[in-house]
């Protein structure tokens, strides 16, 4: 796992060196065990380098044989060797056992479309000195991060934001498209950065670029939830149960330590029962606890880590988080309405003390249509006559903004996407207006571009459960789930993989009928299955519970100081951004009971970006990795405390 970056002349001009390095500083964490570069004229690629495979030979960039092609690389190929015997057997020669050097090779072989030969994670950059062309690939779901923009002629891209924004020709100007939608999602939109002018080139996407053709950017694979219904139940159970355990091995190749994150959730559980058959020692589990019972799932992960004899870790959680909250939001790199970024920070720090590499659960709730939000939408769709709606659309319009039972009959007023749609949003239009001063509401985008994507998403020409797994793996996932997962696991230098995203097993889920994946309302019937006898049933069958964090608890008590004070700080007002009465009025309604832990959440993580990325006055966080090549140690419980 690596941090890339570089510079492109379209004009042939020369590439400073001192401009390269300084990008690589930013992306230290990513890679703190080496740095590379490699110039030529018009072209600086760069990279940090966290070892994992290859750990002694695999520096980087590298090359092909005559130097002609050169490659940064982020991820992990994992039919790098089966590729590799190929290439050797056209006669290609290697000079590493790395699997970044086979990208060179299979550039060689097949050019651009080299990506589509590819099984894993990864975001690289690709040099062809003969063709004077740059090539920058990110893998088909999005697992890991790459930024680009276009300045006075010069191509500059990087894994993440803060990179990009250390050279002083791009200016840290809001994006105010990504900000309407930050505060309609959550999260900054796909094609799009907080940072106006910087982009990111999405999910299964490559750029090339050349001086004679610009910029090119196209799309080499898209998930396509297609149900066969010509096959059985059996077919799809064991063929779940079959690629899992595929894809699981495949992500095992490792020459540092390696562990996982568990939930209890039967994701993870999956995961951590797949990697305990396979693993000759005991998996290394990590788990994240709170006080509040219903956010705590250890009592779950503690009985999966007790069936599979696992060397298990916890850590219980408790509102001092205050103190990282600057770290958090420097590490995100953008902001980030998604608060459960928090423990995923925490357990990456405690994980980071013991592997390198931690395999995750994520991915199955979009695969399998585990959300409570599918279910949902499932009972809500025939629940009430078009009429009725439109009369509750009409009393909802009439009800003053605060008021308990107002979102209620307005949201049951709406029809369709529209009503999917509203369950995902943060900030409504209505309340947009008043959060945002006059002038600062003018600049948002006129009507939300994503909002007419993801409402041709839900057509109705398909299956509306397939609509919304399509919807939801190509949105939510990649600019939610996974940048949480990647920034805040490369932030203490720990390389995140995620078997339930390896792109067979995706292609295959995505067959699966929908009728089958949903059942008895409930969901992930199929993945249910597949794991039964493997789980204990009480892990199958429990209720859903989302990765959360009990911030409307926080915000009322231990972090409510924090949360006044930063929110109606003079900085803070002097932005000219919010209006500081209706910032006042959410932060009274929620000390009043109404849970408005999200809204406040996206507002700080706002406002602690500006703070470090703007005004530039919070410092960046000391780099200090901890490198884990210890020997595996017993099986043990081990719960600590932040």
């Amino acid at each position: 796992m690596c941090g890339i970056a570089g510079i492109f002349d379209l004009r042939g001009g020369p590439v400073e060196s001192r401009d390269v390095l300084s990008m690589c500083d930013a992306l230290t964490h990513r890679g703190p065990d080496e740095g590379g570069l490699h110039l030529a004229p018009g072209v600086g690629l760069g990279m940090r380098r966290l070892s994992v495979i290859d750990v002694s030979g695999g520096s980087q960039p590298i090359r092909n044989e005559d130097g002609t092609v050169w490659v940064v690389f982020n991820g992990e190929i994992y039919n790098f060797r089966d590729l590799r015997v190929d290439l050797l057997a056209s006669g290609h020669r290697f000079l590493t056992n790395t699997d970044t050097e086979v990208i060179a090779h299979l550039y060689e072989q097949h050019g651009v479309s080299c990506v589509e030969h590819l099984r894993g994670m990864f975001a690289f950059a690709l040099w062809d000195a003969r063709a004077q062309q740059l090539l920058i690939a990110r893998d088909r779901l999005g697992v890991k991060p790459l930024y680009w923009t276009e300045v006075s002629g010069r191509l500059i891209f990087a894994s993440e934001l803060k990179s990009i924004l250390e050279l002083s020709e791009v200016k840290r100007e809001l994006n105010w498209g990504s900000v309407d939608h930050l505060f309609t999602y959550l999260t900054t939109p796909s094609g799009e950065s907080i940072v106006e002018g910087v982009h990111k080139l999405e999910p299964g996407q490559v750029l090339v670029a050349t001086p004679e053709t610009g910029i090119r950017i196209h799309r080499y694979w898209r998930p396509q939830f297609e149900p066969d219904h010509g096959k059985g139940e059996k077919h799809f159970i064991d063929g779940v149960r079959g690629l899992l355990e595929e894809s699981v091995r495949l992500r095992l190749v490792s020459d540092v330590p390696l562990g996982a994150f568990l939930s209890g959730g039967l994701d993870s559980s999956a995961v951590v029962a797949t990697m305990a058959g396979l693993m000759d020692q005991p998996v290394k589990t990590f788990s994240i606890g709170f006080a509040e019972s219903d956010f705590n799932e250890l009592r779950y992960a503690r009985m999966v880590a007790e069936k599979f004899g696992t060397d298990h870790r916890e850590l219980m959680v408790e509102p001092s988080v205050v103190d990282v909250l600057e770290d958090i939001a420097w590490y995100l790199d953008e902001p980030f309405g998604d608060s459960s970024a928090i423990p995923t920070y925490l357990v990456s720090k405690m994980a980071a003390e013991h592997v390198t590499v931690v395999l995750s659960g994520d991915g199955g709730d979009e695969l399998f249509g585990g959300y409570d939000k599918y279910r949902i939408e499932g009972r809500e769709r025939g629940a009430l006559p078009a009429l009725a709606r439109a009369a509750l659309r009409a009393l909802g319009r009439l009800l003053p903004d605060g008021m308990k039972g107002r979102n209620y009959v307005r949201h049951h007023g709406l029809l369709g996407a529209e009503r999917y749609l509203d369950a995902s949003t943060l900030f409504r239009e209505d309340q947009k207006r008043s959060l945002f001063q006059p002038e600062a509401y003018a600049r948002l985008a006129e009507g939300d571009p994503a909002r007419h994507d993801v409402a041709a998403f839900l057509s109705g020409r398909g299956h509306w459960l397939s609509e919304l797994q399509q919807l939801d793996l190509e949105r939510s996932l990649p600019l939610d789930i996974l940048t949480k997962v990647d920034r805040m696991s490369m932030a203490h230098s720990l390389e995140s993989r995620e078997p339930l995203l390896d792109h067979k097993l995706v292609e295959f889920a995505a067959t699966i009928p929908p009728e089958m994946q949903m059942r008895h309302r409930s969901g992930k019937y199929v993945f249910k299955q597949a794991m039964r006898g493997v789980l204990p049933d009480e892990v199958i069958d429990r209720r859903k519970q989302g990765f959360g964090v009990p911030l409307g608890h926080w915000f009322r008590g231990q972090l409510a100081g924090f949360m006044r004070d930063l929110l109606l700080s003079g900085p803070a007002r002097a932005r000219g951004i919010f209006e500081p009465a209706y910032v006042l009025k959410l932060i009274e309604r929620h000390e009043g009971g109404q849970d408005l832990g999200l809204h406040l959440w996206t507002l700080i993580s706002f406002e602690l970006w500006c703070r470090a990325f703007l005004d530039r006055s919070v410092a960046r966080p000391r780099v200090r990795p901890a490198r884990a090549s210890s020997p595996p140690s017993p099986p043990s419980m081990l719960v600590e405390t932040l």
